[in-house]
């Protein structure tokens, strides 16, 4: 989890294929609407995830084996929503500075979600609370180093 810019897809599709289990990135179960109205610059509102995060939490069921799938998961509501799904799912949440991420997404082309959008998904962001199955990592560090922290982790 973690808004544009962190890295998910990148270190979600790494951590899958170290653990050997399937990888999804969830940007690909956005209806096209969805994806749309964020080309356009315009910032998704609750009515706009849940379809998206109800796909999400369906993917992760028909993994009972394990999974992992790239999912922005900002808010404790989404992540509820995703508990519903899949009760014992384990948040990653990748941490950095506005400055690395806006970085990141000068770097990238051809994704549908523009860095105007970084500030508005800053100020959903709400952190994993302590009784939330989940670690967090800094992004501000090589992938390797990422999925080496994740798998030599303590996880709750």
């Amino acid at each position: 989890m973690g808004v544009s810019g962190s890295g998910k897809s990148t270190v979600t599709a790494a951590l899958a294929q170290r653990l050997r289990v399937p990888f999804a990135d969830g940007d690909d179960l956005h209806p096209e609407a969805n994806i749309a109205k964020m080309s356009r610059g315009e910032a998704l509102d609750d009515g706009d995830r849940f379809p998206w995060l109800e796909a999400v939490g369906r993917w992760l069921a028909d993994h009972e084996h394990g999974g992992v799938i790239a999912c922005s998961a900002l808010r404790r509501t989404y992540r509820d929503q995703l508990r519903r799904h899949v009760a014992d799912v384990l948040f990653v949440h990748l941490d950095g500075s506005p400055e690395i991420f806006q970085r990141r997404q000068a770097g990238r082309s051809g994704h549908f979600m523009p860095p105007s959008l970084l500030a508005s998904q800053l100020a959903t962001l709400e952190p994993l609370e302590p009784d939330e199955h989940g670690l967090v990592i800094d992004v501000d560090q090589s992938v390797d180093a990422i999925v080496d922290q994740f798998m030599t982790s303590d996880r709750p």
